[in-house]
């Protein structure tokens, strides 16, 4: 194995493979990356796997001598990061799975191990894959990854739950104390009118439902977020395994098993109470007096009909206390109700309109918040009971 690229281009790879390296690796090879170096087309495909989550990827380069082997992934990317730019040529020439790394600054000899017990990732099968929008999928991802739980012993809950039909993507995560619901459609164009080609090809895919990690979603959100405008995302679900590809880009992880709480049950039928107003204004205020929130982490909501306002105030016996008033359209009663402010200001950062409905009806029975305009959005959260 041979091969001749720029450092920039090896190492924004590493990177990206590297984090599906375990760091506990049941077995030495687990620990590594694996290099395959082929010259019909002279590319370089980088694959990374801890047998829940892989990441693969590919680059032209420069291919002298075709080859596979693995790296140990820590030391090869260290090694990479810290090069001059520039070419640099790896070659296993010296033998054992001995590879020689030389730039303009100098060489390294890095010891790897035979590519014979890396496991295969598993593979998309070309017309069996559903292709749809990345950008609507981040949306999708951006509204709902905030929502999973970071309980281990509720695993479904630690993903999101993805329906898949022809043209409708839904996304929902749920912690138990709030909820996020992302509806997308990605055959829908920017100015909201159907592309009729991409609805009769994505018509013939099957419709599914996975529940699928939030931890290889998060990776996805961050690799699908340097792609370009119109890029597709291959999806495709086989055998408790879901794979996600694009352009010269797969990633692959275990399915989460379970069934997915019935979450559309938690959303009340109709409201008593309905608050508009700026989503911004909200969001700045509630972060001004989150430094004053102890380990309650408790805001409370005065809601004045009469006045037309929302009194925000948060009270701590070690701390102080801060109030924050601000103008909305009220229909219904006033109300007292209380948030977990993070929570609050965790969906008010996934709601990206300017302004924001939010649907109430007791203090203690669950809260919707929605956009005006933009995605298709419900976040919904629990309210905390008052303390006398």
């Amino acid at each position: 194995m041979k091969f001749v690229c720029t450092q920039h281009d090896l190492n924004i790879n590493l990177a990206l493979v590297s984090r599906a390296v375990s760091t506990r690796p049941t077995h030495p090879v687990l620990a590594n990356i694996k290099i395959e170096v082929t010259s019909n087309p002279d590319l370089i495909q980088l694959t990374g796997f801890d047998l829940s989550l892989g990441i693969q990827t590919s680059f032209m380069a420069q291919v002298d001598e075709e080859g596979v082997l693995t790296l140990p992934a820590k030391l090869l990317t260290d090694i990479v990061a810290k090069l001059p730019s520039g070419e640099i040529t790896l070659d296993d020439e010296a033998g054992e799975n001995l590879v020689t790394i030389t730039s303009a600054s100098g060489h390294y000899q890095v010891r790897g191990l035979s590519a014979e017990e890396f496991p295969e990732l598993p593979s998309i099968e070309e017309g069996e894959t559903n292709q749809l929008s990345a950008t609507a999928f981040i949306d999708g991802l951006k509204g709902s990854l905030v929502a999973c739980s970071q309980d281990e012993s509720k695993q479904v809950l630690t993903g999101v739950y993805l329906k898949v039909e022809p043209d409708r993507l839904e996304f929902a995560a749920t912690d138990g104390h709030r909820l996020g619901i992302v509806e997308v459609y990605p055959n829908e164009s920017e100015t909201g009118e159907i592309d009729a080609a991409e609805q009769a090809a994505s018509a013939n895919k099957g419709s599914f439902e996975v529940t699928v990690p939030a931890k290889a979603l998060r990776e996805l959100e961050k690799m699908l977020g340097s792609g370009q405008e119109g890029d597709k995302l291959g999806l495709q679900l086989e055998q408790g395994q879901v794979v996600f590809g694009w352009g010269e880009r797969k990633l692959t992880t275990r399915t989460l098993e379970g069934k997915y709480p019935d979450y559309r049950l938690l959303i009340p039928k109709q409201f008593q109470r309905q608050v508009t107003l700026d989503r911004k204004q909200l969001l700045t205020a509630l972060e001004r007096i989150a430094v004053l929130s102890d380990q309650t982490n408790l805001v409370k909501f005065s809601i004045d009909s009469t006045k037309q306002s929302i009194d925000l105030s948060v009270d701590s016996q070690d701390r102080g206390s801060g109030r924050e008033s601000l103008t909305a359209q009220i229909s219904g009663e006033s109300l007292d109700i209380a948030f977990n402010i993070k929570y609050l200001m965790d969906g008010l950062k996934t709601l990206l309109t300017q302004e924001i409905t939010i649907s109430l009806n007791g203090p203690l029975e669950p809260v919707i918040l929605t956009p005006l305009g933009g995605v298709k959005m419900t976040y919904l959260v629990m309210p905390v009971q008052l303390r006398s």
